[in-house]
């Protein structure tokens, strides 16, 4: 059995066209190299792979470059990105289901991959969606324009994974998927956590698995934020929730907890004056208003609750004129925020 990385690398590299096959199927064969857009398994022919070796002193089978970035490597980086894995103990793991091998402790010799860390942490978090892409002409993209959220500039904050680590919560074979990644970020913009939104290749839907959305890495007071910090926030739970209403209200600084819960608990900057609670039609949804606006005036923050038409404000998007949505805000708010925002920030009734 393979006592480190370098031995199982070496073991990839006997079946390097198998590799490639299996974990850069968007490329095909040239001669002795595998040629593909990159390690992420994106269509194209920039990265090429050998696929035997080049005599006693040459270059050796599975060792790969990326032309176009300088990028370079053996199969484990390839198992490591194309399957968006962070942790080092799983790459080696997915290594030995692939050469149909026997689990192994974890162990780390230094070499190929980052050193481990705990699943799940903030470091694990930051690894994901540091290997994660801009949104734009993505299945992501497609999925939140599905969702009538067409105004999809200045939101850094989301990212996407073309094949995201899925672990079912049976005992059932781990999968890949695309994901949106959105970064939870506290107070000073460090990322504190991760959430993973799996979905559909076609980008129609999420991912048809028991729970498509999870979140990782520290949550509590932290959110995913849409805008810098100013005097005036609106807050809520959902991302879709909260890009609905960006896409009414583009210039108003806004975050998403993930959860009820995390929504009761975020932290408030020292230049908030007025904050927009935006409720879910739901009792948990009403929970967390609850305890939030008490938490804002204790702290002498003005707070003002945004309900919606349907259950939520993605419901009100899909399901109603974009300007019966812009009437429906601008009763709910202040008379200086629907000058500052809904006017002067919106998009005058158009998408896009």
């Amino acid at each position: 059995m393979p006592r480190n990385a370098a031995e199982l690398a070496h073991r990839l590299a006997r079946e390097a066209e198998a590799v490639c096959r299996h974990y850069l199927s968007n490329g095909r064969r040239v001669g002795n190299y595998w040629l593909v857009g990159d390690v992420r398994n994106t269509s194209g022919r920039s990265m090429f792979v050998r696929l035997k070796p080049r005599g006693a002193a040459g270059r050796p089978a599975g060792k790969w470059t990326d032309a176009a970035t300088g990028e370079h490597g053996d199969l484990l980086d390839v198992i490591k990105e194309s399957c968006g894995l962070v942790d080092f103990y799983d790459v080696t793991e997915e290594a030995r289901r692939f050469l149909s091998l026997p689990r192994s402790e974890p162990e780390f010799d230094g070499r190929s991959c980052l050193p481990p860390v705990p699943t799940g942490s903030p470091e694990s978090a930051r690894r994901l969606f540091g290997m994660s892409q801009p949104i734009a002409g993505t299945v992501v993209e497609t999925y939140l324009r599905g969702r009538g959220i067409t105004n999809l500039h200045g939101i850094d904050s989301l990212r996407f994974h073309p094949r995201c680590y899925y672990r079912p919560e049976a005992d059932a074979p781990t999968e890949t998927w695309p994901a949106m990644i959105a970064a939870v970020t506290d107070l000073q913009g460090r990322v504190t956590g991760a959430h993973r939104t799996w979905l559909d290749p076609s980008g129609r839907d999420k991912a048809p698995v028991d729970t498509p959305r999870r979140a990782m890495g520290y949550l509590l007071g932290h959110a995913v934020r849409f805008g810098p910090a100013g005097d005036v926030t609106a807050a809520g739970e959902g991302i879709e929730t909260m890009l609905s209403l960006r896409s009414v209200m583009p210039s108003m600084p806004m975050v998403a907890a993930l959860s009820a819960a995390h929504l009761a608990a975020i932290l408030f900057p020292a230049t908030l004056r007025r904050l927009y609670i935006v409720r879910d039609d739901d009792r948990a949804g009403d929970g967390a208003v609850a305890g939030l606006f008490d938490r804002a005036q204790s702290a002498g923050i003005e707070a003002m609750v945004l309900s919606p038409q349907c259950g939520d404000f993605n419901e009100d998007l899909r399901n109603f004129d974009f300007n019966a949505l812009r009437a429906a805000l601008r009763i709910q708010l202040t008379l200086e925020d629907v000058g500052r925002f809904l006017i002067a920030g919106g998009l005058d009734g158009k998408r896009g």
